[in-house]
């Protein structure tokens, strides 16, 4: 029994410690750098394609991006609050519900439009609605397989972060030209930018009570995801007769959500788990990254960047047209 044990760890542990050490050196980059974790992630995994079909390797990489991926984005779940609600009111809380439904649809209309995959649709208009690389991460777990799949997930992933930290830098000195306050900078940040970490830098460059909102906002988008999982899956479901199986991951992400707004949990224990999720997720897109070569990026058509980043612009109009018109 030890012996068998012990085999099957020597099939995974080649391809785990090669994801962990790329996860390390992004963290490393990154919190000397200051640019994004999941696109060092990324970039560092792709240089080390050649080993995705290394037979030490195969089985641990597989794992990392699979089964670590929906364990980690289970652990999301902790990170949301729904306790300051009351400090941006009832409406600009409902205008974020509708944001993100409305970019979710836009990303189904542009695939239409552009005869791309309905699939990709909803992958783009998920990551930019909600939190970028986490988001499509989730999404395309939920996703029919198909042999391309996982190229595109990472085409988003890319996309969405660069476009994520351009928006960190201009949105602030965007929101200031048209004269913005900071609470209105700060909603504004929150409900646009892709990435949680960019959102809070934004935010932050503005004022600490932007910061503060902006988070609070982020949180909102990220509430979401759950919701929008469930209408990626029903959208794919097929004949009305085959059962809806809702993913174990995906009834944890609900289950912490739930449990950490009880308050029973240890703050220490919180920053704790949340900072085990962040390390799952940068270590399954660290192996994602393995098993992408960058020939088969390039290769990706540019009508899907088209709808990146027409969803991005569409995100940001809507809301600065809320904020013109209704006000928060």
């Amino acid at each position: 029994m030890a012996s068998a044990i012990k085999s099957q760890w020597n099939l995974y542990f080649g391809g785990l410690m090669l994801a962990a050490v790329i996860a390390a050196a992004a963290t490393f980059l990154s919190e000397h750098y200051g640019a994004p974790v999941m696109l060092f992630a990324l970039l560092i995994g792709m240089a080390f394609h050649f080993m995705s079909e290394e037979a030490v390797c195969v089985k641990g990489i597989n794992f990392a991006s699979k089964t670590l991926l929906r364990f980690g984005v289970g652990l999301l779940g902790l990170r949301l609050s729904v306790g300051d609600v009351s400090s941006i009111g009832l409406v600009p809380v409902m205008a974020v519900v509708g944001f993100v439904l409305a970019t979710l649809g836009c990303g189904a209309f542009l695939s239409f439009v552009l005869g791309r995959r309905m699939a990709f649709g909803l992958l783009a208009g998920g990551s930019v609605a909600i939190c970028g690389a986490s988001a499509a991460l989730a999404i395309t777990s939920v996703l029919p397989p198909r042999p391309d799949r996982e190229q595109d997930t990472l085409f988003v992933v890319i996309a969405v972060t660069a476009l994520s930290t351009i928006a960190m830098i201009a949105y602030p000195v965007l929101f200031n030209a048209l004269g913005m306050s900071a609470v209105e900078s700060g909603f504004l940040i929150g409900a646009t930018i892709h990435d949680v970490a960019q959102v809070v830098g934004a935010g932050y460059s503005v004022s600490e009570d932007a910061g503060v909102i902006a988070t609070f906002v982020k949180m909102l988008r990220v509430a979401l995801l759950p919701v929008v999982m469930l209408t990626v899956m029903l959208s794919f479901r097929g004949a009305q007769s085959q059962r809806l199986k809702l993913p174990w991951f995906l009834v944890m992400f609900v289950a912490l959500a739930v449990l950490t707004n009880t308050n029973l949990l240890p703050e220490t224990l919180v920053a704790l788990i949340g900072e085990l999720s962040r390390w799952c997720l940068v270590i399954a897109i660290s192996a994602l990254g393995v098993k992408t070569s960058l020939a088969a990026i390039i290769k990706v058509k540019p009508s899907y960047g088209a709808i990146l980043m027409i969803e991005t612009l569409f995100l940001l109009a809507i809301a600065l047209l809320f904020v013109v018109w209704i006000g928060i």
